[in-house]
């Protein structure tokens, strides 16, 4: 998730005895590149990777070089990539200043150019200087979640993976039988039957793809056990957790048409730990800001952002048909019917994703401001 803006960029850094440093990752080798801020060019240096004691002895030899106190304070940046967060978290406890980058959102230039990761870390130092001189639109800052917030993602996460898993399982075992003209469903039974299945022409299976149907087979149940066991954890967490994120999660599964998958997605991801000033930050931080296009002449949309957290962007599509089906007599289900009811099949798909920004933005008012949705009907108590 991402912001623009969200901190006012410090004046006259520039002055003010200011190290600047821009961190290009890889898998073996960092490069650092240094500045400070006075249009000398940066000095490019290379560590292993991790390598924090290096680390530590080139910010100081930087500060040398640009002739800096040793109290001199430093800002870093760095793109935001498969580290995650631990970085951030690493240079913060050295007393670092530091920024996590979105890189879909640095400008690069339009022309064939040549790419090496010495120039990306000169590039990052010289908009991070930009940035702190008050270009605050010059990239978008990733949001870094807390410890605690970043670990009650895993729970959800590593669900919706069985999933695909367990999906996967499946289709393989019928794409298996489908080449044999076989076009059944995966179940316990099935697998009971496997060796008296025959094929097209009345022959028994392929031992060696019975065998592997099993293996297959073996690996679903796995992934299916696994995935009630989370559920049980799940709940088990609902009924006795009295944290701020749970609270929140039972909240929302009073109204109907939320249940407990969108319900811990929505605060897990997005409502438990980020905090909106208004509904501009709801929408963009969704990725489903409007996305114009205007030259000369010539203006036309090229649809939402998709900048923000598309795990929660993707449920609340999801959540918005349910809406309409659970909450039909709610003013926001009402708008759509009006508006996009009796159009096409693309209008109506266009009209989902627009229902969807509002009803997020209904149920942070909800959460925050205990503002049920307008015309909403909670769920009766059991």
């Amino acid at each position: 998730m991402l912001k623009k803006d969200q901190a006012t960029p410090s004046e006259n850094n520039v002055n003010s005895g200011q190290l600047y440093l821009g961190i290009e990752l890889s898998r073996k080798q960092w490069k650092l590149g240094f500045s400070d801020g006075k249009g000398r060019r940066a000095r490019i240096v290379t560590i292993a990777a991790r390598d924090w004691e290096a680390f530590q002895g080139e910010v100081e030899k930087a500060r040398q070089r640009f002739a800096l106190p040793a109290s001199a304070g430093v800002k870093s940046c760095y793109e935001a990539g498969r580290e995650g967060f631990w970085i951030h978290r690493a240079l913060e406890q050295l007393g670092i200043e530091n920024l996590v980058i979105d890189a879909a959102s640095i400008d690069v230039k339009r022309r064939k150019r040549a790419k090496t990761d010495r120039k990306d870390a000169e590039q990052l130092v010289r908009q991070l200087i930009r940035y702190c001189q008050g270009e605050g639109d010059v990239w978008s800052v990733v949001r870094v979640p807390t410890v605690e917030s970043e670990d009650a993602r895993h729970l959800h996460r590593d669900m919706a993976v069985l999933k695909r898993e367990r999906q996967q399982h499946r289709m393989r075992i019928q794409s298996l039988l489908f080449t044999q003209g076989l076009d059944v469903q995966v179940t316990p039974k099935l697998m009971k039957q496997l060796d008296s299945l025959r094929c097209w022409n009345g022959e028994p299976l392929p031992e060696s793809m019975k065998e592997r149907i099993r293996r297959e087979y073996l690996r679903l149940e796995a992934a299916e056990q696994d995935l009630v066991t989370l559920k049980k954890q799940q709940q088990a967490k609902l009924k006795t957790d009295k944290t701020v994120a749970i609270e929140k999660v039972r909240k929302l599964q009073r109204l109907r048409g939320v249940a407990m998958t969108s319900s811990w997605v929505f605060v897990m991801e997005f409502f438990g730990w980020r905090q909106f000033r208004n509904r501009r930050e709801v929408g963009s931080a969704l990725g489903m800001a409007p996305t114009p296009y205007q030259s000369g002449d010539s203006a036309r949309e090229q649809g939402i952002s998709r900048a923000g957290n598309r795990r929660v962007r993707t449920m609340a599509v999801e959540i918005a048909w349910s809406w309409l089906r659970y909450q039909p007599q709610s003013q926001l289900s009402r708008w759509y019917q009006n508006r996009f009811a009796s159009a096409g099949q693309r209008m109506r798909r266009i009209g989902i994703v627009a229902m969807a920004r509002r009803l997020m933005v209904d149920l942070w008012r909800y959460i925050e401001l205990d503002k049920a949705p307008e015309g909403a009907l909670l769920k009766a108590k059991a």
